[in-house]
This record gives C-alpha cells, sequence and structure tokens, in this order.
C-alpha cells in the first residue's frame, strides 16, 4: 500500500488474511453512550469508546451544554468518563454545535435541544449541510418544540423547546434509528405519554441504554412507549466491537481465497446483523461464537472463511437492517456467481454520498457489470475485478469497501479520499496492513 499526493492510496492485490482483528468500538452504541449519560446529573465510564472523528463531535457538542468528559487509564483500561450536570442543568451554547460530518450527532441532540428552555444551532460540513433533517425537525415542530433550518430542511438548524412538548403519538416517516432516537429523546421531556410506532427495524441500542439507566421505554412488537418524569442514573457502558466495521474483514475474508479469519467480542444486536444473514444467503461459512451480552448488547466472535459466494435477492427489512453494510456486500456481490438485485434502499441515496450512485461507481471501475435503480441496484456478478481509479467522494463506507475489492483485484487501485476513513475506522489502513502481512 503505497502514499501518493494528499490523501490518495495505491492498493495493491494481498494474499489469505488469517489470524484474528479486534474491530474498533461500535460507532452507533458509541454515540448514544456518550448522549445518555449526558442526560443524567453524575459520572459514568464508557470503555471501548470508538474516538473517530463523528464521536469527537458529539463530544465537542455535548461540551458546548456543560458537559464534561475525560480520557483515562486505569486497571480496566482506557475509558471516558462522563461527568453531567444532567439535563436540568445543561447551559445555553454561546456558539453553534458543530456537529462535524455526522449525522448521527446531529439528529439526536436535535431530539434532546427540543426539551431545552434555549435554542441551539446545529451545523456541520458541506456533506452533512446536503442531508435531510426535515424527517427529524418535522415531528419536533408538530410536538411544539420551535425549529428551523436551511430551506427548512437542511444544515444548519435551530432548534428549542418552544412553549413546553407535547407527546408524540404516529408512525415515523422513515425507518431510522436516528429519528426513532431523536424522538425518544424529545418524548423524554414531553406533557405525557409518547407512543411511536417504527415502520421497519431501527436499532434499539439508544431504548437499551435508557431503559437500564432507568427510563420508562416499553416496546411491544413495532409500538414503543416512552412515559416521562423517571429519574436517569449513570451508567457504565462497555462497548462492543463494531459489526460495520467488521463487515469489511467479514467481505474480504470471504471473497479472498484461503481466507480464515475471526474477529472477537463484535455487536451482534438483531436491529443491525443483517449483514451476517446477507452472506450467508450468499453461502459465506460464517459462525458465531463464544456468544454473550455485554452492557446490554448480544456479541460473539465472528468466524468466517473464504468460500465461492452465488447472487441472491435483497429487500425490506434485511436491506435496512444491513443499510450500512451495501457498499462491501456489493463487492461481494460482484464476483459472486450470478446476479444479485437490491430493492427498498433508497435511504441510501441520502448518506454521507448518495451510496447508490458511489457504490456503483465504484464497481464499474475496478471492472463490475451494474445497473444503477432508484431504489436500489442491479449487479451481474462473476467479476474479474482489475485495478482502476476510484474516488471516496468523502465518504468512509466507500473508501473501506474499495479497499476490500482492491484485495482481490488484478493490478493496483488507486483511490482517490483515503481519509474519509477516519469519520469511523481511524485504524483501517493500519489494521489492513496487519492482516496483510500477516
Amino acid at each position: 500500500m503505497a502514499a501518493l499526493a494528499s490523501d490518495s492510496l495505491r492498493l495493491a492485490p494481498a494474499g489469505a488474511l488469517r489470524g484474528s482483528l479486534s474491530v474498533p468500538g461500535d460507532k452507533s452504541i458509541s454515540h448514544r453512550a456518550l448522549i445518555c449519560n449526558a442526560l443524567a446529573r453524575g459520572e459514568a465510564r464508557v470503555t471501548n469508546l470508538l474516538e473517530s472523528a463523528d464521536c469527537l463531535s458529539t463530544i465537542a457538542c455535548l461540551e458546548r451544554w456543560g458537559v464534561e468528559f475525560e480520557r483515562r487509564t486505569d486497571a480496566g483500561g482506557d475509558a471516558v468518563i462522563v461527568r453531567s450536570p444532567g439535563l436540568a442543568g445543561f447551559a445555553a451554547p454561546t456558539e453553534t454545535l458543530d456537529c462535524g460530518n455526522s449525522g448521527t450527532t446531529m439528529r439526536l441532540l436535535a431530539g434532546i435541544a427540543a426539551t431545552l428552555p434555549f435554542r441551539s444551532t446545529l451545523d456541520g460540513d458541506e456533506s452533512l449541510r446536503r442531508r435531510p433533517m426535515d424527517r427529524v425537525l418535522e415531528p419536533l415542530a408538530a410536538m411544539g418544540a420551535a425549529t428551523s433550518g436551511a430551506g427548512g430542511v437542511y444544515a444548519p438548524i435551530s432548534v428549542g423547546g418552544g412553549n413546553g412538548l407535547r407527546p408524540f403519538r404516529g408512525r415515523l416517516s422513515v425507518a431510522s434509528g436516528q429519528l426513532k432516537s431523536a424522538l425518544i429523546f424529545a418524548a423524554l421531556g414531553a406533557d405525557g405519554e409518547s407512543e411511536l410506532e417504527e415502520i421497519g427495524p431501527g436499532r434499539d441500542h439508544t431504548e437499551r441504554i435508557l431503559r437500564a439507566m432507568g427510563a420508562a421505554i416499553e416496546t411491544r412488537g413495532a409500538t414503543i412507549r416512552v412515559r416521562p418524569g423517571a429519574p436517569l442514573r449513570p451508567r457504565d457502558v462497555e462497548v462492543p466491537g463494531d459489526i460495520s466495521a467488521a463487515a469489511f474483514w467479514i467481505v474480504a475474508a470471504a471473497i479472498t481465497p484461503n481466507s480464515d479469519l475471526t474477529l472477537p467480542a463484535v455487536g451482534i444486536n438483531p436491529t443491525r446483523a443483517g449483514v451476517i444473514e446477507a452472506l450467508r444467503a450468499m453461502g459465506a461459512p460464517i459462525t458465531l461464537q463464544n456468544e454473550r451480552e455485554v452492557s446490554g448488547e448480544p456479541v460473539a466472535d465472528i468466524r468466517v472463511r473464504h468460500a465461492p459466494l452465488r447472487g441472491f435477492e435483497a429487500s425490506g427489512e434485511l436491506v435496512v437492517r444491513a443499510l450500512d453494510e451495501w457498499p462491501v456486500i456489493a463487492v461481494a456481490a460482484a464476483v459472486a456467481e450470478g446476479a444479485t438485485l437490491i430493492r427498498d434502499a433508497e435511504e441510501l441515496r441520502v448518506k454521507e454520498s448518495d451510496r447508490i450512485a458511489s457504490t456503483a461507481a465504484l464497481l464499474r471501475a475496478l471492472g463490475a457489470e451494474v445497473e444503477e435503480r432508484p431504489n436500489g441496484m442491479r449487479i451481474a456478478g462473476g467479476a474479474s475485478l482489475r485495478g482502476g481509479l476510484v474516488e471516496s467522494r468523502g465518504d468512509h463506507r466507500i473508501a473501506m469497501a474499495a479497499a476490500v475489492a482492491a484485495l482481490i483485484a488484478e493490478g493496483e487501485t488507486e483511490l482517490r479520499g483515503s481519509g474519509a476513513v477516519d469519520i469511523s475506522y481511524p485504524e483501517f489502513w493500519r489494521d489492513l496492513e496487519r492482516l496483510r502481512d500477516g
């Protein structure tokens, strides 16, 4: 792997990937461990926190409200201590809350801002300013929050408690863990019980942590009831390994001949583990070992070996439960025998990049045949990938998917925008070198 000017890299093919690799802490749970504990007065310890650019944005924003953070290393390992005055002690920020590239930060904190007696302005980078925020702003406004955004849709957004919040009772507009979490946070400060109906299986990390902290949250099927008023207690959280980070190595081992790789202590929350189901449907030999629970989350050691893959069709709930992983699953589909059809994935259009377009461009640049569709794509399969020029488009998951594809491509691949991986996986290039050298 050779560096070029700026943050471009030349990526060469590699041999078998074997051994064991620990992936970083789960990004979604890291955000929520910080945010949920910020709502409770007192101190909590978060271990294995993912200190990526996105999570550091969450810390910086919470600090604007008066929450303190301390990095500590002791007999229990590295930890981040969350020290909070509690929601009632939050101070009006004197500056804009800079969410960087993190949609999770902006959408979740908007829900909290709706409960506060002052307005907060949240902004982000150019990419975040292109992502729609109306899905959060509209229901918060319906609850009585004072909200505004650029064109009513985009950041910078301004959110405050208005004249108090009414309970939310209704169906979510999209299957989104971010939207659901924002409304749960707002519901904790509403005047009465809220009832949220999901339209798809959004990740449930927020509910798990808040229930452990004492919140009155009840889930029955697709319905979530939130009763405000229950006092929240700080809760120590051990963050499991990130299934979204693990997905790149799972696919890499599945498509690279003679590979046999184990990824210890990875979160396998059923609302997030669609990548495992998808790759098993393609024929990947994936086994879950030492299954257990850590801080209320299911965890396992994941073992994956190389095998010939076959195309398949994905739609509905499976697409939602693997939403962040489709760029790298598409790499596997490109070399599988037979076509793969991905439907119901229009949400990929409004991620860090238009991930349908970005993934199609990545695969075409390396010699695969892809038909882009409004809500997904058709990948012909059977490709013999060859090195080419790939643009990450500032999207961390496109950059990492390109690196996985380059492992089995003929010749070198030039990746422009490799620094995007810092958003979610700062040690990705180091881990790739470790596996290549192993």
